[in-house]
């Protein structure tokens, strides 16, 4: 009787365990992470009676967790991208609109700003027409600003971001350290301790959301690391990671690994995840972005500048600067960073622009190999060369040149140039009268009264860009000029092919001689002596084209432009800007409008945003697949359960009429003695 009673007692604690085991699955149908569980029960140790082996009942074995590592392993994966590409979506989208949009980005602006040198070319005396035009001025300098501090605003939100997410990250790991340690005490007592299990492979899960670890597992224990070995987690050990200014630019955070004895920084070899996210985006679009809009500003405010220079505004005066000077000095001392880890003594670079129409909008990197001996790499790789600080003139490397401000380099230091960076946030309008806007050619030509020829003269243009920045061109006022006008081209006879001229000063003297072919376009540049306010001589150099067929004894005159108010051919020289190549221009040729080149950043961001959308899309479906796999091996089947239930109900009902029977059976037996 009492074997029988062991037996029914047996399948009443089976029936028990598998009873709380169901129960436990219902319990957590709905807890991130949890793997359903069943029993393994076996056979009890039978006993021999007779010549025959009679069972003693059954054993609860184990309690099993339904679990695939390897539709884990992929689970795993696909949470890592999908946190990369979701993180890169959140932020491109924000900036795509904002560079797109009529109502924030430049293009609109940068339109409204020539319709309204259209309309003060068409009539460049009137008062109006020019104050709109600085306003419009304004209006494209602001918008420069505006949309320059949005995108250093979302580079702050990104470091305040890395700050948050390293923190937790922080966390994950020592919790994955904490239960690496509880599992291998419970398997060394050999338990198998589910519960902590899939603790573990939830908390490695919500690591991959943060950022894309490996993990190798040995003796129950596993190991966690970045991207090229830097360990996270080993055993119970777990690194930190901490985001911290960068080493050279500290507006940017970086990431570093902290070990117990040392720091090493792990951003060039961190992906996946949001953290991978933020910095695949900081890097291939946010940094190129502020890089290509600073340019297109700069581009704008120098060439504007530069071409107002060539003019006389509306006193007869030679034009001034619409907006700021490109080269101010607080500009070239912002465009280079040093390395932290420079010598102490290490001055900086002040990096000049010289041709803004050379441009890129990459960064570069410049490794000083002696205190006068340096190397420029271009963010792309390219090498740019080998250079020496006190070269004269100074190495010209993609339109901008450096020199040291300050201090003293050692063999070793580092900085970091960036040309453009800083261009759209620091355009500005610096002119408040609107008079002064040089419309009107300095010079004009006429043809003589008495000529019989065919020939014919253009507008003549100053030979070479003077210095808008430096105040009134070469220090020439329009007395001077004056004085040295008007000048008098008179052509001799053609003889052979050519003709040749004289020139001629106010007073008859000759002052020049030339050539041309007559029946073609002949370019010719005229030098004219000037005096200089302070009595120094000089001279004014200009540029005209003659064509047709001059006659003996016919003449031209160029003359300074005394009727500057009524005159707009410098005008029209600033409306073709709209369509001339200025930006990214090469010793080839090449380059785009100004207009081009935003339409270019656009682009390219919007391809960039679309490119995002796809990749968001099939990683997030990527991921519920993948939830979807492991979820049809380890996740709780209510119904399953619900049936597992009433079975394991009956077992047991079945388990305790084993113990009545045998009850019965022995009371019928002692009550028969």
């Amino acid at each position: 009787m009492a074997s029988l009673i062991n037996i029914g007692m047996s399948g009443l604690n089976a029936s028990q365990g598998a009873l709380a085991t169901v129960g436990n699955n219902i319990a957590n149908a709905n807890t991130s992470g949890y793997s359903r569980q069943q029993i393994v029960q076996g056979t009890a140790a039978s006993q021999q009676v007779g010549g025959v082996f009679i069972g003693t009942g059954t054993t609860l074995a184990d309690v099993r967790r339904v679990y695939n590592a390897y539709l884990d392993a992929q689970l795993q994966t696909t949470t890592s991208l999908n946190g990369d590409a979701q993180a890169y979506l959140d932020q491109i989208g924000s900036v795509d609109k904002l560079l797109s949009d009529s109502s924030t980005g430049v293009s609109a602006a940068l339109s409204s700003f020539f319709t309204a040198l259209q309309t003060s070319a068409a009539a460049p005396g009137n008062t109006s027409s020019r104050q709109l035009l600085l306003t419009s001025a304004q209006t494209l300098s602001n918008r420069f600003n505006s949309i320059s501090s949005q995108l250093n605003q979302q580079n702050e939100g990104i470091n305040s971001q890395l700050d948050t997410l390293t923190s937790l990250v922080n966390q994950h790991t020592a919790t994955l350290a904490s239960l690496n340690k509880q599992i291998a005490q419970a398997t060394t007592a050999g338990n198998t301790p589910n519960d902590l299990l899939d603790a573990r492979n939830e908390t490695v899960r919500s690591l991959n959301e943060l950022v894309g670890v490996t993990v190798q597992e040995h003796d129950n224990v596993y190991d966690v690391t970045l991207g090229t070995g830097q360990s996270l987690v080993q055993g119970s050990t777990s690194n930190t990671i901490s985001a911290v200014p960068g080493k050279v630019d500290k507006s940017q955070f970086t990431i570093q690994i902290n070990y117990p004895q040392s720091t090493s920084d792990v951003t060039s070899v961190i992906s996946g995840g949001k953290i991978g996210g933020l910095l695949r985006y900081r890097e291939d679009v946010l940094a190129p972005a502020m890089n290509d809009l600073g340019r297109t500003a700069m581009v704008v405010a120098d060439a504007i500048n530069t071409q107002l220079g060539q003019g006389l505004d509306a006193n007869g005066e030679f034009g001034s600067s619409l907006f700021n000077n490109i080269n101010s000095a607080q500009a070239i001392s912002q465009r280079s960073l040093a390395s932290s880890s420079n010598n102490v003594n290490s001055g900086n670079l002040d990096v000049s622009i010289t041709d803004s129409g050379a441009l890129t909008t990459y960064d570069y990197q410049v490794t000083f190999s002696s205190d006068n001996d340096y190397t420029v790499k271009r963010s792309d790789g390219t090498s740019m060369g080998s250079f020496k600080l006190d070269q004269k003139p100074a190495a010209v490397i993609d339109g901008f040149t450096m020199t040291l401000n300050g201090g003293d380099l050692s063999k070793g230091d580092t900085f970091k140039v960036s040309p453009t960076r800083n261009g759209a946030s620091a355009i500005g309008v610096q002119m408040t009268d609107s008079s002064q806007l040089a419309f009107a050619a300095p010079l004009v030509a006429s043809v003589g009264s008495s000529n019989t020829g065919t020939g014919a003269v253009s507008t003549p243009s100053l030979s070479a860009a003077l210095d808008i920045y430096g105040g009134a061109a070469l220090g020439l006022k329009q007395s001077q000029i004056e004085s040295a006008m008007p000048v008098r081209i008179a052509f001799d006879e053609a003889v052979n092919g050519t003709q040749g001229y004289r020139v001629l000063n106010e007073k008859g003297d000759e002052i020049g001689t030339g050539t041309i072919v007559p029946g073609q376009g002949n370019k010719v540049t005229i030098n004219v002596p000037v005096t200089n306010a302070d009595g120094t001589k000089t001279q004014i150099a200009f540029d005209t084209t003659f064509s047709g067929s001059p006659g003996k004894g016919d003449s031209f005159d160029i003359k300074f432009n005394k009727d500057a108010k009524a005159d707009n051919t410098n005008a029209n020289l600033l409306l073709d800007l709209q369509t001339k190549a200025t930006v990214g221009v090469t010793a080839g040729g090449g380059g785009v409008s100004m207009t081009g080149a935003y339409t270019q950043l656009v682009s390219s961001v919007g391809g960039k945003a679309s490119q995002a959308k796809v990749d968001a899309t099939a990683n997030t479906a990527a991921l519920s697949y993948a939830k979807e796999v492991r979820n049809s091996v380890s996740q709780v089947n209510l119904d399953e359960e619900a049936s597992n239930l009433v079975k394991f109900q009956q077992y047991y009902t079945a388990s305790s009429q084993i113990i009545k029977a045998a009850q019965e059976t022995f009371t019928t037996l002692i009550n028969s003695l």
